[in-house]
């Protein structure tokens, strides 16, 4: 694991830096949190050790930035501070830090923390597995390209302009916008139970056949659906049966399976909806050709009231440059160069 050491005291971050060696950790250095942030953007590092008074961007405030949205994944913060006291902690981990260690720093508690924040970051193997049983589910399509990986990043900008707007406060957070970039892509995970004469059909499917393909919600809420059952505090497990059985929902009710209407459709299934109609409206296959973005648009805009949330168009509006540049970075011509 590759762990990063902030703090302004060169003297400190040397000693942090020898002894993480020493235990076969690789180690990065920032100065300050600002330096910080432009290090852990690049996206290889989960556990910060940061001083809490730094100048420019302190200890508190990189914590804040950190929970504040904007990294796939999740990173565990130790905080090392020469303050004592229960209002202080408080603080702190109202500010988002995962633990404490007091300065000057004892060298085994030090290693016994690591490995605590270790065993926190080894659960989100699951968010690696889920997204590989997503694969192994759309695998079966060969057309589908990187459909997944373009729908997660749609989903994670749409929620994080919802969470900027105030519209959805007490729902849409940091942790809401993860939840959504790691359980979209089991949206349609219930297309397993779909035979290959319906799911690889290279044409229009017949009515009947149609009727076979939206089965997947169903299917798929079933299968997530028993597995919440065992484990019913899963909030994640929860969030994607929720987005497996609703993201072919209307905003109008003339969706499937369930013909819900407005808010009776979970928020995480308007967003998927509209991430994927967009994503299949700008991919080629081999019924269609790929959409332009500007026609795309225009069908969503159109479509706001109806189809879509309106408040959830009014986000895509305002993120259609990230959605463009997110399809060109995930473009399958990209893919099947490479």
């Amino acid at each position: 694991m590759r762990i990063l050491v902030v703090d302004d005291d060169e003297v400190t971050r040397e000693i942090l830096a020898n002894a993480l060696t020493s235990w076969g950790y690789e180690v990065e250095r920032a100065e300050n949190g600002r330096e910080a942030l432009g290090v852990l953007k690049r996206g290889d590092i989960r556990l910060v050790i940061s001083d809490w008074e730094m100048p420019e961007v302190s200890g508190l405030e990189l914590c804040r930035a950190i929970r504040g949205g904007g990294f796939n994944d999740y990173i565990y913060v130790i905080l090392l501070t020469g303050y004592s006291g229960s209002q202080n902690i408080i603080e702190g981990m109202s500010a988002g830090a995962d633990d404490f260690m007091s300065k000057p720093f004892n060298p085994g508690e030090l290693l016994a923390r690591l490995r605590a924040g270790e065993r926190v970051l080894s659960l989100e193997t699951r968010d690696l597995t889920i997204f590989a049983l997503a694969k192994l589910a759309e695998s079966r399509d060969p057309e589908t390209g990187a459909h997944l990986e373009r729908v997660r990043h749609y989903c994670r900008l749409l929620a994080e302009r919802l969470s900027q707007r105030g519209q959805f406060d007490g729902t849409v957070d940091a942790n809401y916008c993860r939840l959504i970039y790691h359980t979209s892509p089991l949206h349609d995970i219930g297309k397993v139970a779909i035979p290959d004469a319906v799911l690889l059909k290279p044409g229009r499917l017949s009515d009947r056949e149609f009727q076979i393909m939206k089965s997947h919600s169903v299917a798929g809420a079933e299968t997530l659906d028993a597995a919440l059952r065992q484990h019913p505090g899963a909030q994640f497990l929860r969030m994607a049966r929720d987005i497996a059985a609703t993201h072919h929902e209307r905003f109008d009710g003339l969706g499937y399976p369930g013909g819900l209407t407005g808010e009776e459709i979970p928020l995480c299934g308007r967003i998927v909806a509209l991430a994927d109609v967009y994503d299949a409206l700008t991919s080629k296959r081999v019924y269609k050709a790929a959409l332009t973005h500007e026609v795309a648009r225009s069908i969503i805009v159109n479509d706001s009231g109806t189809h879509f949330d309106p408040r959830i168009v009014e986000a895509f509006q305002a993120v259609e440059n990230e959605f463009l540049a997110t399809r060109q970075r995930y473009s399958d011509e990209e893919r099947a160069a490479a």
